[in-house]
This record gives C-alpha cells, structure tokens and sequence, in this order.
C-alpha cells in the first residue's frame, strides 16, 4: 500500500451521518473522532460564542450520562478525550483500547441525541462563568492577548464570520438563554451536519453494528441555515496602535489571503515557513540573529472554508525600533518578489512538509482527525496524496506571483505598546 494512499470505508446512516472508517490493526487502540460542521462563523453579531459554549456543554452530560461522567469513563478505560473549535467546526474525540470502543460511540451518540434532555439553566449559568473566566484569563488579562480579536475585527468586514473572536464576547455569552441553546444545537448538532471517523484496531462487524445501534435513531433536524460571507477588500491600510502591560513592544502585519484550497493555498504555506519556519529561515535568521532588532518573529498563514489571512508578527527588542522591522520585512517580501526564492529553500519547505504527512500518519488520533478534515473540505477522507501534491507542484514562479499579488495589497498594522 502507498503510505499516503490510506485505506478506508464511508457510509452514510439514513439520518443523514457520515461514517468513515479506518483499520489499523497495529497497536490495540482505536480513535473515535467526530466533527460537527459547525463553528463560530454560523454564529451572528450580538450572538458570539455560542460554538465554544457547546465544546462546553457537551461534557455537562445528556439524558443517560451524568454531569462530568463523559470524562471520568474515558479516563477510567485508560483513555484520552478532548474537544476543540474554530470558525468551521467543532470536534470531539476519543482515544481509547479497542475493547472500549462500544463505550466511546455510547457516549457520543447519547449527547448527539439526547443531550437536551439533561440541559438545566445551572449548568448552562456554570458553563457561561467558565467560558468567561476563561476568556479573561487567555484574552482580555493575558500580554497581547487581545492582538488576534483586534486583527480579526478590521481585516474582515463587520459581519463577515470571521470578524469575531470564535471564543465569543463577554456580552454576548453572558446574554445566552436556555432557549438560544436549544436553538442552536437543534439546528447544527443533528446527524446530517455531522462525521464520526473510527480509526485503529477494531472488528469491522463489530463496530458497524454498535454505529447502527447507537446513531441511527436519532433524529434529524431538517434546518439548515447557509452562511453568507462577503469578500473580503481593503480597500486602505491601517495603522492601530495600543498600549498593554507588555515589556516589550509587538508589530503585527495581516493581508488577506485565500480559503483554504484556494488556487494560491499551498504556496502562503510554503511562502510563511521560508519566511519564519525555522531559525534559519528568512525573517528570523535577519530579524532576530543577524541584526537583534526582534526578540522573535513568525509568519502564519490561516486557510479557512470561506476566507484566509496572512499575518507577520515581531517582537521588538528593547530601544530597538518597530518602524525598521517594518521596512525589513517589506524588504524581505520586494526581494522575493523580484528574485523569487532559491531552489534549495523550496525544497528543504517540501520536504519538511512531507515529513510532516507522514509523521500524522503514525499517530492514531491524527490519522483520525484528518480523515475528517479532508472529509469536510474535500468530501474524500482519502486526500493525502491530493494534498501533498499540491506543495509539490508549488514553484519558484509561484511564490514570486502570491508574493506580489498579496503583499502589494493594503493590510492592517496593530502595535502593542508598553504603558508609559
């Protein structure tokens, strides 16, 4: 078998579930992963959060699983289990011994169909004050932790999904009603808005069997509501500075960039690691060893399902100066754009990419959680080869055209000033 030519079953149950799954019979584990396609971006201005909170709730039990319990049984198996979110989606995921695998679509399919049932005005009061709490920990009372929101707000229009934070607004999570919640897992957390990926070592009568036993019933919401994006132009730059309890100034660039797998896609990928991937490349190896203007710097390109960015980020050393960091990495993008980049920087990025495909292979929870990912972006869990070729046809032209086609356009500039 080509080691990126991944094996796998996908199916549909006649609720609408998407089923894929996939044997690896090397170590007795199995990997339970499933995606809602839902993420902050189905939410609305005034109505931020409300994704987030879920990632919450949803281990605040449901009709036959008690306050807390999902996390106890997976634990108590010898398992791991966690949940995240973003603007597309929600995940959540298991990875336990094969011979708990029952346990694992139990729980998952309980809160899927029966998670209103539990749902108390307590545990929603207790799950807002986390949520809260947690967002002035990492956000509002954290060094530069306001710097994203800030970038987000005026890269992308005001009512773009993008424009807010997926973490939410302490206003808006604070308003949520018992009824918007029902609202809104009715309408996004139903099984035809959803994937359930089993990956590792498992009995493939055995497993479909308990997927049939535990998800097929449950009903499906027929709503569906169909995000509308506006384009995303600036059409002028701005400059914001703000002052924080930070030792060290921070210069922030953020352009406009392509969804992901966009035409121009793999090669910001590429442009963001040649530019601050390792200690040797471009920016770091100018900004920070050679010259000592910046204490650190990075370049990150972020593809979602309806837009992208492009940011550049430097920290300033002490009485070192913003402005000439600036003109060194418009510097260093002129220069790739007039000479492009060397062929052996193009190809040590490849490689580490590659490197990289293969090494998720190798992890069980991974494997898992990409199968979803290509599911959702591409309808083909298996796209590995797909997606690795695209980097590999990525040429030294290419990076000199999104060089110039991105970076000549107007972008946001944020400063994160010490207090005086």
């Amino acid at each position: 078998m080509d080691l990126l030519n991944i094996e796998y079953e996908k199916y549909k149950l006649k609720n609408g579930l998407e089923v894929i799954l996939h044997k690896d019979d090397n170590l007795p584990l199995v990997a339970v992963n499933l995606w809602y396609r839902v993420g902050s971006a189905n939410e609305k201005q005034g109505g931020t959060g409300m994704a987030h909170l879920f990632e919450h709730m949803m281990f605040q039990g449901s009709e036959n699983i008690p306050k807390e319990m999902h996390f106890k049984y997976i634990q108590e198996a010898g398992g791991s289990l966690n949940g995240s979110t973003n603007f597309d989606r929600t995940n959540y995921y298991e990875k336990l011994p094969s011979n708990f695998l029952e346990l694992a679509l139990w729980l998952e399919s309980d809160r899927m169909g029966f998670f209103l049932q539990a749902l108390t005005q307590e545990k929603l009061d207790n799950q807002k004050s986390v949520v809260i709490n947690e967002r002035l920990e990492r956000y509002d009372n954290q060094p530069y932790g306001l710097a994203w929101e800030i970038l987000l707000s005026n890269l992308y229009p005001l009512y773009h999904p993008y424009s807010w934070p997926t973490i939410g607004l302490i206003d808006d999570i604070s308003r949520f009603t018992l009824d918007e919640v029902s609202a809104f897992f009715k309408r996004y957390y139903s099984p035809s808005n959803a994937s359930v990926t089993v990956a590792g070592n498992f009995d493939e009568k055995f497993v479909k069997e308990n997927i049939e036993k535990y998800f097929s019933e449950i009903p499906d919401s027929i709503e569906r509501v169909e995000i509308n994006s506006s384009s995303v132009k600036l059409e002028s730059e701005k400059l914001i500075t703000r002052e924080e309890n930070v030792q060290l100034e921070r210069i922030y660039l953020a352009w406009s960039s392509e969804k992901a797998y966009g035409n121009d896609d793999a090669a910001l990928d590429i442009l963001a690691d040649i530019l601050s991937g390792s200690k040797n490349s471009r920016l770091y190896k100018n900004l920070v060893y050679e010259k000592e203007l910046a204490q650190d710097v990075s370049a990150y390109h972020y593809s979602g399902k309806l837009a992208g960015h492009f940011m550049i980020i430097a920290t300033v050393k002490k009485e070192k100066s913003p402005d000439t960091i600036k003109d060194e990495i418009f510097k260093e993008l002129g220069m790739i754009e007039k000479n492009g980049i060397t062929e052996r920087e193009l190809k040590k990025t490849k490689n580490n990419i590659r490197s990289g495909f293969i090494f998720s292979l190798q992890n069980l929870d991974a494997m898992a959680n990409q199968l979803n990912y290509y599911n959702y972006f591409l309808n083909e869990p298996n796209s590995f080869n797909y997606d690795l070729n695209r980097y590999n046809m990525v040429t030294i032209d290419k990076i000199k055209s999104v060089t110039n086609d991105y970076f000549s356009k107007p972008y946001i500039e944020l400063r994160v000033k010490p207090k005086k």
